[in-house]
């Protein structure tokens, strides 16, 4: 049980890191963002790019991979996302949609459909042993990076003077207009920290998950569904959910597999029927 445990928050770093990304784009811009998975799928794709093509080795791609995607994020929203934000939402969610279908379609059409090998690291290769069971190395570091990269996030937002401004304009938009601030000067940039982080986790999970076009849609809905038990918009309760949602999914594989495929969403289910606003959400932001 433990080690499923231990497989189940491995899971829950990914969503983690895709729904703490999704959370503050949704909450600064009230966009819901599909084209989130696959941005970690081209995070995966570019580390398997630049070392087949370039020799680049995990370690820089983990650098420039969430950089190059970040930036691509930010004209993503200055040349196309902003243009459509005072419409209806659904321009954008269809827009996204339409984007998630182009991206991978264009990665089909490089590189087939077919999975592509991505080595891991020689020096996160091999076992540690955490007592009662041995578990791979490679999988501890994606569990501690995880762990850090949202501990790191937190505290940005809780610690610093940016960061209050961030987090207040992410959960509570419109107070936060009502109390001066100036949203439309941060959206730019946290619509960028979130497509970066999600091509940091599909950086991440290329040495670990089969690196092909559909990755990010086999996921994507999953995601969708830790922000919604969080609570959308908020930051912690995306990152909590995520390795919640990550530790039921594997128990539930575990002991009830014939259920593994919709346990989240009967989650989800039960969730807002006790709080429609989500574990850590406000109505207000609904």
């Amino acid at each position: 049980m433990l080690q499923q445990a231990f497989n189940g928050l491995v899971g829950g770093a990914f969503y983690a890191l895709l729904a703490l990304g999704l959370a503050v784009i949704f909450g600064m811009l009230g966009v819901v963002n599909f084209a989130h998975g696959a941005f970690y799928m081209l995070g995966a794709f570019g580390s398997f790019v630049l070392l087949d093509s370039f020799g680049v080795n995990f370690w820089l791609a983990l650098l420039i991979v969430p950089v190059v995607l970040g930036i691509a994020g930010v004209l993503l929203e200055r040349l196309f996302v902003h243009r459509l934000a005072p419409l209806d939402p659904l321009y954008n969610f269809l827009f996204t949609f339409g984007l998630a279908l182009i991206l991978q379609d264009l990665v089909k059409r490089g590189y087939g459909v077919q999975s592509q090998p991505y080595p891991r690291p020689s020096a996160l290769d091999g076992s540690i042993d955490l007592g009662l069971f041995t578990y791979p190395t490679y999988q501890v570091f994606v569990l501690a990076v995880s762990v850090l990269v949202c501990g790191a996030v937190w505290v940005v937002l809780t610690r610093t003077r940016v960061g209050m401004i961030v987090r207040a304009a992410t959960e509570r938009p419109e107070l936060s207009r009502a109390l001066g601030i100036d949203v439309a000067r941060w959206v730019t940039p946290v619509f960028g920290f979130g497509i970066a982080l999600a091509g940091f986790a599909g950086v991440l999970a290329a040495p670990m998950r089969a690196v092909n076009p559909l990755m990010g849609s086999d996921l994507i809905i999953t995601v969708f569904a830790v922000v919604v038990i969080g609570g959308l918009g908020s930051v912690f309760g995306s990152v909590a959910a995520g390795f919640a949602v990550g530790l039921v999914s594997a128990l539930g594989n575990y002991y009830v597999p014939s259920l593994s495929q919709t346990l989240v969403f009967i989650l989800m289910a039960a969730v807002l029927l006790w709080r429609p606003a989500g574990l850590f959400g406000r109505e207000e932001a609904l």
